[in-house]
Order: structure tokens, then sequence, then C-alpha cells
């Protein structure tokens, strides 16, 4: 067993290595900050590359989950090595279907639609809860479906003959709830039967010379036959799959039922909902989420983390550069909450560690508006929960004072490399425990590839040099001599 890893060398002390215990390091959350072009990318190719290719023997039980903003680590981990599996996925429609990430709908729950949806008002929440209930049963077959259908159009129907507006408006609503929602049994041309003669739904509707809709109590019988109190609906457990145009579908029957077009706010807040999600349906984005078969959420974790040749794999890459910030941002914490749910379910606890690196780790663990919406931030829980677990945070960021300070207080080692943000230097003075005024000074001027250690796997705070990660990620500068001459 390899109870240590490299880091580097001393330059201060003959460049004598400095090691770092596994167990110290790598079971509690750790954090590697510094500018663009301190070295960072390369110092953490190369802990990596120390870890699974130069350490014998190689930890063939990892799992590590990198989400690489940039795409640069694919260069740098992808090394042919019998004992170690570089898997890559990517966001990239256009590019090998293959490798594209895949995110089975059915697998997420309420907290994961209200991200993907960007939900930002608490009372949108009863909307996406609404339209998770009914879209199982949107996605089952026909006559299943058309019982829902008929019950909510019913009850909606109701509402409004009741409401007590004038006959007009009634008469109004009520067309343009049945152009937009009907089925085969309950539409403006139904027929209403009674002795003597038959007429449709529509032309009981008709308002007479007193201004009254003179049928309304016939049509207030005939739609209460559709109503049915047995119907029961559960929010998905994943045993049952749905596509994005199910809930599209869904959506539409829960802006009605849930009474939003009674109040013209609640309704543009949850319309707003609707919108994003058609914006999807139609964007290429929507790839992610088809699915060519049914699979459960413990298949989805083993298939995720398998290699092409049927091992396991060990660094599993996830290139999201092809994402908008925002999306990015929701993968990153859609995947990390299903890692997290898994290795929290484990029946022997911390049997299975997972360990998450963000890259540019300020976009996506940020202090956000999901503990105000959902009462929790994922990232926030995990740097808590996660270590009893097993799964461990590593952030690699560029400007830690855009992040989650719940977060970073919970990370116990540091790789710092050159800082010279007064914001950011500060930040980490105050975040971070044993840290003096002369390792700050030390920060400011350090050479790329040099980083100050510091945290519970140290016994000091040390400088360090890093060797050049070989092969090299694809994180280095332009040359422009070359390119302008």
């Amino acid at each position: 067993v390899a109870k240590k890893v490299l880091i580097g060398t001393m330059p201060m002390y003959n460049n004598t290595p400095i090691y770092a215990p596994t167990d110290n390091f790598f079971s509690n959350h750790f954090a590697i900050f510094g500018n663009t072009g301190s070295g960072k990318s390369c110092g953490v190719s190369r802990l990596f590359q120390n870890i699974f290719f130069y350490n014998n023997p190689a930890p063939r039980n990892a799992c590590v989950v990198i989400f690489d903003a940039y795409g640069e680590y694919e260069s740098a981990l992808s090394i042919p090595n019998t004992q170690i599996y570089f898997k890559r996925y990517s966001t990239d429609v256009k590019g090998s279907p293959n490798n594209l990430i895949k995110l089975p709908l059915w697998l997420l729950d309420l907290d994961d639609f209200a991200l993907l949806l960007d939900v930002d008002d608490p009372n949108q929440l009863p909307i996406v809860e609404k339209a998770l209930r009914l879209v199982t049963v949107f996605s089952g077959n026909e006559s299943d479906t058309k019982a829902y259908k008929n019950d909510i159009i019913a009850k909606t129907i109701l509402e409004l003959l009741y409401s007590g507006g004038s006959a007009s408006q009634i008469h109004d609503q009520i067309l343009a709830i049945l152009t937009s929602f009907n089925t085969s049994d309950l539409n403006l041309d139904t027929p209403i039967v009674q002795p003597g003669y038959t007429r449709s739904l529509r032309q009981c509707l008709i308002i007479d010379k007193e201004g009254k809709i003179a049928e309304i109590q016939l049509v207030a019988e005939f739609i209460k036959r559709f109503i049915n109190p047995e119907l029961k609906l559960e929010l998905p457990d994943g045993t049952i799959p749905f596509t994005l145009e199910n809930l599209r579908e869904a959506f539409e029957f829960a802006l009605i039922s849930e009474g939003t077009l009674k109040s013209d706010k609640m309704y543009d807040k949850a319309n707003v909902l609707k919108v994003r999600l058609d914006t999807l349906i139609k964007s290429e984005y929507a790839e992610y989420f088809k699915m060519d078969r049914y699979v459960d959420k413990t298949t989805f974790i083993r298939e995720l983390i398998t290699a092409p040749n049927g091992g396991r794999a060990q660094i599993i890459n996830v290139n999201i550069s092809y994402l908008d910030d925002r999306l990015a941002k929701t993968i990153c914490k859609i995947y990390s909450k299903l890692l997290f749910d898994f290795t929290s379910k484990l029946q022997q606890r911390g049997s299975f560690p997972v360990h998450i690196i963000l890259e540019e780790a300020h976009r996506y663990v940020q202090q956000d508006s999901d503990t105000k919406i959902l009462g929790y931030n994922i990232f926030d829980r995990i740097a808590k929960e996660g270590r009893k677990y097993g799964t461990i945070l590593g952030l690699i960021s560029q400007r830690p004072s855009e992040m989650s300070e719940t977060v970073l207080s919970q990370c116990t080692n540091f790789l710092i490399f050159k800082m010279q943000h007064p914001r950011d230097v500060q930040f980490i003075k105050q975040m971070v425990p044993f840290i003096t005024d002369e390792i700050v000074e030390k920060m400011k001027g350090l050479q790329p590839g040099t980083c100050v250690v510091f945290g519970a796997a140290f016994k000091l705070p040390t400088i360090v040099k890093m060797e050049m990660p070989n092969p090299q990620p694809m994180s280095s500068n332009v040359d422009i001599s070359r390119l302008w001459y």
C-alpha cells in the first residue's frame, strides 16, 4: 500500500522531496489556489500523475471525477497504463455520441429539476412538484393519462364556474382552457345529452339575452362526472422512464391545476419555468437527457465508473467546456448530488470513496440561492457531511474570494500558488487555519510551479517546487511571437 504521495521538492532544503501521507491528504477536502499562469493546472496534473502513474502500487480502487472546465486534463492524465484507466466524457453534442454525458431524467428529484429550470422563487416549487407528480402518469398508457387530464380540466372548469366572475369572463376562460387543454372525452364538442335533445358543451356555454349562462347548472353537473377522487399522484421514484416532452405536457397541466390562471403574478412566475423548459427542449443540450433505454440509479453510477474494457475507471474526466456557465454549474451539482447520494446509501459506510475535483471551482461553489429555495446547497452539504461517507471535494480556483465560505472552511489541506489579488489574499488569510503573515508574503512572490503547502497533511507550511507534468495539460500560454511574425 502506498502510504504517501510525492508532492514535490523543497528548494530551500537542497531539493529534498516532500511527501503527504495518503490518508491525511486524501481523506479530507482540499483546495488548490493560484492566479492564472501560476502553474496551477500543471501542479494538479503532476499531483495526479504522481498518485496514479508514478506510484507503486497504483490505487486501482480510486474513483476521481474531474469536472474539467477547459478540457485541459485529458492530455495529461490519459496515459496508457495496464492498471489505471482514464475515462472521458464530453459535453460536445457534435462530437462522438459514445462519450457524451447522459442524465436520465427519472433519476433526478425535485431539487435537481429546480436547479435545471433555474427556480428563483420558492413559490415556483409547487408547480415543479405538481409537474413531476403528473409526469409519470403522462409517460404511461393512454387511458390512465386521460383520466388524470380529465380530472384536472374538470376541477379547473368547476372552479371557474363557481368563481363568481361575470358570465362573459367565465365563458371566455372556459373556452380558452378547453381550446388549449382537452381530451377525446372532454372538449368543446363533447355532447351533453338531455331527454329530448343533445347539445355540445360549447352550445351549453352560450350567454342568453339577460347576460347569463342559462345552462350553468347543467354544465357543472356534467363536468363533475370527470372528477375522480381515487386518483393519487406520487413523485417519481426512478422506476418509470420519461422524456423532456412528457415533462413539458405535465407542466402545461400543472399550470392549470395549481390555479395559476387566477393570479397573473403566479402565472408569470410559473410560465417562466415552462419557457425555460421549452428553451432546453429546443437547444442542443436536450441531447444530454435523451436515453435509449431505462437504467436505475445503481446501474447508472456503475456504468459511469466502468471502463470500456469492462474494468474499473479510476479517473473520470467530464469536459464541461461546451456548456454555458449556468448549465455547467447545474450539471456539476446534479452529478455531485447523485454521487453523494450513492455513497451515503451504501450499506458499508465509506466503502467506496469518490473524489470530486472542481476546476474553476469559484464558478460552481458559490454562496447560491439554493439554500433559500431548497434549504441546502449540495457543495455545502458535501463539505459538511461528505467525509464520513467518503465523498471528498478537491477545489481548484483562481478566485477563492468568490467561493462559498462554508465549503472553504471545511478544507483541511491547501496548495497555494502565486496569489496577488488583495481580496483573495485577505480572504485566504481569514478563512484558512495555520496561516501566518510570513506565508501570505511568500504567496505573493512565488515562481510558476512553486506553491506553499500547509494543512493536516504537512507538519509545517513549506514552499514546494512541483515537477513539470509529463505529459502536460493543454494549459500553456499562447506563443505570441511565433504567431505574430
